[in-house]
């Protein structure tokens, strides 16, 4: 389905035409489950939270000020109530071991990972993604995947910029020396 822009929809439910909001859920309910999925790792909550996000912005509409994208404005609901979410349950988040592991160099990682195919290089970065702490994970796909902008993403998850900036380096350090762990298994 061919969406319009956001700002249609919008138009269209402030002024009495209420269905129109259900071609916003459509439109956006795969990013927002995707957030909260990442933020939570639990499907029911993640599906809770988008649910909670799409009626929060419903309820929210008429004062939504057009600062931001209303994509942007709806990820950063949906990341509140995640991390909130998150909070409240107190989960005991793992830790992964920092330790950069030596033996192989840069050039030989580049070169086992040029060796191999379009499919086994998307697996072997799918398998070092899942890796990373739920927040790097959340930014990389925000980044990389969504391509959201820097400052996109510094109002969708309260960060500043900067820390936008340095969080996406430190982040593609992990994962390349995640990427060499994994190509020294293999």
């Amino acid at each position: 389905m061919k969406f319009q822009e956001d700002s249609h929809y919008i138009e269209r439910v402030i002024n009495g035409d209420i269905p129109a909001y259900a071609s916003l859920v459509e439109k956006h309910k795969n990013l927002v489950f995707s957030i909260a999925m990442k933020i939570l790792n639990n499907r029911e909550d993640a599906e809770e939270i988008a649910q909670d996000t799409f009626l929060k912005a419903f309820n929210s509409l008429k004062s939504f000020e057009k600062k931001s994208k209303f994509s942007t404005w709806l990820y950063r609901i949906a990341y509140n109530g995640a991390i909130s979410r998150k909070r409240k349950k107190k989960m005991d988040v793992v830790e992964i071991d920092d330790q950069v592991m030596f033996n192989y160099s840069a050039d030989e990682i580049t070169t086992n990972v040029h060796q191999m195919n379009e499919s086994e290089q998307i697996q072997l970065i799918d398998k070092a993604l899942l890796q990373l702490p739920e927040d790097d994970n959340l930014l990389i796909t925000l980044f990389y995947k969504s391509e959201h902008s820097i400052e996109d993403i510094s109002y969708i998850t309260g960060l500043t910029q900067t820390n936008v900036k340095v969080k996406l380096h430190r982040i593609r350090k992990k994962l390349y020396e995640e990427i060499q762990e994994l190509t020294k298994r293999n």
